[in-house]
């Protein structure tokens, strides 16, 4: 049986009441009652209640005086103010004590019902709404999972389960959060299946079914906007669809979304990988033929974005572009609120890339530090957390200035982040890349049945090392362990959020062009 909602009236003529309390414990509500404002007090400080009718003149402690301390207690608790009084000043003072409502005697039954449902059972029809949404449509979904055969295909499927897991985390829905787990887990363990069957097609031209990649995206999503005016470039490293959906709620009042489409991040989806494509308009392999000396192999030392600047601009150039360009990459609040004080500078240029490592860091914060993992313990806590920076973040400070500037804004990632929980057993030497989600070595030793092999990395444009190194990637919410102190490693790796392999979060990434609102 579900729990009554539970409300506390308080009233010094609560005998008089009698007729109202009768009717809604009919409604299935369960009303404490009491005579003045301490007694109330020790009432709150004792039980819990949904909802609080608190009467403005009483006698001793105030209806206002008893709104402040059980404010106090409980701040969360809406409380429905009920007086004889409609002066403004008695109003305002409530309202500054953060009544939820406020009724005028005499009040009838039809108002006070409204206003129960309209403090509490809203989130409750809201939740049954959601949840018997999401009911009608598990079929359905299950039937587009199972004949999924395109790209597309899978973009429509992770849109709907990022809309339900957005659904449930704004309307507090727990019950079938577990369901729309398990049948994400299914999901993303038949967009494995399509990649491994399909991925090396995308290259090899026997395909008709070639998504937009990573190295496409400038030549055929930014640059076209130049000849629009000036185009803002945000990218916010490891960014996934979810994430990026909150965001775009954040700056409804801002910017309009014109164009949003989804674009698959290469293999590996790690940033040494898809970011240097897409500044360079080339894959991996391209990159390290044609500029030798701007790609950083997985065993040579410094970063391995260091050059994303120069890539870009041998992109232009290669492309003809004549547009002024600027890049800034933006790793510390410092840097952050550096950008936002000069955001006027930025307006010199015809083409601003601006790179945000905000969420990437915390990515791998939340694998290192115990706290971390405590604020983003699962999915939709990771997307609170990324929301709550956001919302405080000079990003979005910045995005306020530019809103009142003739621009377009494009907003990307280079790939996403899938928590992983299941180990997988592999065997390499010391030259093998240490990324949990992808290896690239020689002499690999695995099940092949558990990874995605690539033995030919020039089939899908990845260099080698040497001459025998070969490529296998995680899948689903795997990661990649070494025997040695196995235990050890499983458990300090299990429920992190880790990049560099094939799952939807991972490689289905959002490319969002906007215009400010007028």
């Amino acid at each position: 049986m579900a729990r009554k909602i539970h409300i506390l009236w308080t009233d010094d003529e609560i005998d008089l009441l009698k007729p109202y309390i009768i009717f809604l414990e009919e409604k299935e509500y369960r009303v404490t009652t009491c005579t003045n404002g301490i007694d109330a007090l020790k009432l709150v400080e004792d039980q819990d209640f949904d909802l609080i009718f608190l009467d403005e003149n009483m006698p001793g402690l105030s209806g206002l005086e008893t709104l402040e301390r059980i404010k106090n207690i409980t701040p969360s608790t809406p409380v429905v103010m009920i007086t004889k009084s409609e002066e403004e000043d008695i109003m305002d003072e409530a309202l500054g004590g953060k009544i939820s409502d406020y009724l005028i005697k005499p009040v009838n039954p039809k108002q006070i019902l409204l206003t129960i449902k309209k403090n509490i059972d809203t989130k409750r029809l809201v939740t049954q709404k959601t949840t018997s949404g999401y009911q009608s449509q598990f079929n359905q979904l299950g039937m587009q999972i199972n004949t999924a055969s395109s790209f597309n295909d899978w973009v429509e499927i992770y849109s709907r389960l990022v809309y339900w897991e957005n659904e449930f985390d704004s309307s507090g829905t727990d019950g079938l959060d577990e369901v729309l787990r398990m049948q994400k887990t299914e999901a993303n363990k038949e967009f494995a299946r399509f990649i491994r069957n399909h991925y090396e097609e995308w290259f090899s031209g026997t395909s008709s079914d070639v998504p937009l990649i990573s190295p496409q995206i400038f030549p055929k999503k930014i640059f076209p906007l130049l000849d629009q005016g000036k185009v803002m470039v945000i990218i916010i490293d490891n960014l996934r669809y979810d994430q990026w959906k909150i965001i775009e709620q954040e700056i409804g009042d801002l910017f309009r979304t014109d164009e949003e489409s989804v674009f698959a991040g290469i293999l590996p989806t790690a940033t040494q990988y898809a970011r240097n494509a897409m500044f360079a308009g080339m894959m991996p392999s391209e990159i390290q033929r044609r500029y030798p000396n701007l790609w950083i192999d997985e065993n040579d030392e410094g970063g391995k974005n260091a050059n994303e600047e120069e890539l870009c601009r041998l992109q232009m150039k290669r492309l003809g572009i004549k547009a002024s360009f600027n890049y800034v990459k933006i790793s510390n609040q410092r840097a952050g609120k550096k950008l936002v004080e000069n955001s006027k500078d930025l307006l010199n240029y015809d083409l601003n890339v601006l790179v945000y490592n905000f969420v990437d860091m915390l990515s791998h914060s939340r694998t290192e530090m115990e706290m971390i993992r405590e604020l983003a313990f699962n999915e939709s806590s990771y997307r609170s957390l990324v929301h709550s920076w956001f919302q405080h973040s000079y990003l979005y400070e910045l995005l306020k200035h530019l809103q009142a500037q003739d621009i377009k804004l494009v907003i990307t990632t280079d790939h996403g982040a899938v928590r992983v929980n299941s180990p997988v057993k592999v065997i390499g030497d010391r030259q093998t890349s240490v990324n949990l989600r992808y290896k690239q070595g020689k002499n690999l030793n695995y099940n092949k049945k558990e990874v995605f092999e690539v033995t030919k990395p020039e089939s899908i444009y990845l260099p080698r090392t040497n001459v025998s190194s070969s490529y296998i990637f995680a899948m689903n919410n795997d990661f990649m362990v070494y025997p040695n102190n196995y235990n050890h490693f499983v458990n300090l790796y299990r429920n992190t959020f880790q990049h560099g392999g094939i799952s939807m979060e991972e490689m289905l990434i959002p490319i969002s062009i906007l215009s400010p609102v007028r």
